[in-house]
């Protein structure tokens, strides 16, 4: 998503995967929410910068379901188009799909 790469520069891809992970794994209702998700993504994260890279999330997915960003189309490595499974950048595309349901919910 171009905003949280362009906002966020300093949030590694390990660091944003862990971050969609303890989203699912901490919710809304979760006690301390935001001080869990900065202990899971780790790099001397503060709550802060956790809460303002989940707002730029949501403004991604506001966009993106607003149509005035497309939805990625990620390329598996077998030759399959958007959707496809084994993507060559290294996005799993099910659990991206997970998270954005889940974001929804939000």
């Amino acid at each position: 998503m171009a905003s949280l790469q362009k906002h966020n520069s300093s949030w590694t891809p390990k660091q944003n995967k862990l971050f969609e992970r303890a989203l699912a794994l901490y919710d809304k209702d979760t006690p301390e929410r935001w001080q869990n998700v900065a202990k899971a993504v780790g790099g001397n994260k503060t709550v802060e910068e956790v809460k303002r890279h989940y707002d730029i999330l949501l403004e991604d997915l506001r966009q993106i379901e607003s149509g005035h960003v497309p939805i990625p189309n990620y390329k598996s490595s077998y030759g399959g188009g958007a959707g496809g499974r084994g993507s060559s950048s290294n996005i799993n595309v099910d659990e991206e799909e997970r998270l954005l349901k889940y974001l929804k919910l939000q």
